[in-house]
């Protein structure tokens, strides 16, 4: 691995974020990212977080258009309570703040218990909670669904709403929405290995793949042998499609786990859209790339949005941050 020692892995990456990225105010010492210009006079503030791992997601899309702060926590761990509390007290412009909330159980506890005490400072919290993953029910690090590729449709559509000034009523309102038309599936080629573990986290044989991993490793709904991009996109997209039923346009997120070389991202995103062609499903925008991942993990998942004319408006809308940028 390219790291010093385990322990330092996240704080090192902070630092080098912060040379990289003038624009945002990393505090190092107690994990907060925030866009530098923040709080925005009359603006809500929305405010994400979890394991460090899954990069960009979180910190890459703290921006205009996007978060207004993260909180990065050990690798595939919840940050604290104190963290989040720290980020609302540093965006809150009076407006109100928005935690998204990926529903993994730690990350669950530790965002209802920061609110808690954010509005005991007197800042006014709403929380959304992102569990868009079709794969399975419950998992090991859940009760019910997981929350995964989702999350960047959430946080963009509903920054772009915090941008024009909506009040925070309506920017909840609005990423409830994102997460109730938002479905994904995802597939590992291989496992992951944490810095701290140094070996992969589970065992997954040479020639083999896991159908419906989830973003820390965790079992999916079954193993088979390889399968060709083809075939994981017949059984990925239909997993999708067949929970979500979209009726408008969709959104489509192909997006890679880590070690998948955008050749096979953008190959496997041909025939994604080559399955929704086949089913009927129209196709507003596309998104190919490694958005919300898990380490070294080989695979790709596939996210789908449903969409109206105001929520492919906010889609479009400026964002500018380091890991997604159009339209400034």
């Amino acid at each position: 691995m390219l790291i010093n020692v385990p322990e330092t892995v996240v704080s090192d990456a902070l630092r080098g974020m912060a040379a990289a990225h003038p624009e945002l105010t990393v505090d190092v010492e107690n994990r907060v990212i925030v866009r530098r210009d923040a709080p925005v006079a009359g603006q809500v503030a929305l405010i994400s977080g979890g394991g460090s791992g899954h990069e960009p997601l979180h910190g890459g899309f703290v921006g205009p258009g996007m978060l207004s702060a993260a909180c990065p926590g050990e690798v595939f761990t919840s940050p604290v309570p104190d963290q989040m509390v720290r980020a609302a007290a540093a965006v809150d412009s009076g407006a109100g703040v928005l935690f998204i909330v990926k529903n993994y159980t730690g990350d669950v506890l530790n965002f209802d218990m920061a609110a808690e005490l954010a509005e005991d400072e007197g800042i006014q919290v709403a929380k959304v909670l992102v569990n868009d993953d079709v794969a399975v029910t419950d998992s090991l690090f859940t009760a019910g669904r997981r929350g995964t590729g989702a999350t960047l449709f959430v946080e963009k559509i509903a920054g772009a709403a915090a941008d024009e000034g909506q009040p925070l009523e309506r920017v909840e309102s609005v990423a409830r929405q994102v997460n109730e038309n938002s479905r994904s599936f995802g597939v590992a080629l291989s496992a992951c290995t944490t810095p701290a573990k140094g070996t992969p986290t589970f065992d997954l044989p040479p020639g083999e793949l896991e159908l419906g991993i989830g973003i820390h490793g965790e079992p999916g709904r079954e193993r088979r042998p390889m399968m060709t991009s083809r075939e994981i996109a017949d059984f990925s997209v239909n997993a999708v499609l067949d929970d979500l039923e979209p009726h408008n346009p969709v959104l489509v997120l192909v997006n890679g786990m880590g070690a998948t070389p955008l050749l096979e991202l953008y190959g496997y995103s041909a025939e994604v859209q080559r399955v929704l062609a086949e089913r009927g499903v129209a196709v507003a925008r596309t998104l190919v790339g490694n958005y919300v991942t898990s380490l070294d993990m080989a695979g790709a998942s596939v996210t789908l949005c449903q969409v109206d004319e105001e929520l492919l408006r906010l889609w479009d809308a400026p964002v500018s941050t380091p890991g997604l940028r159009w339209g400034r």
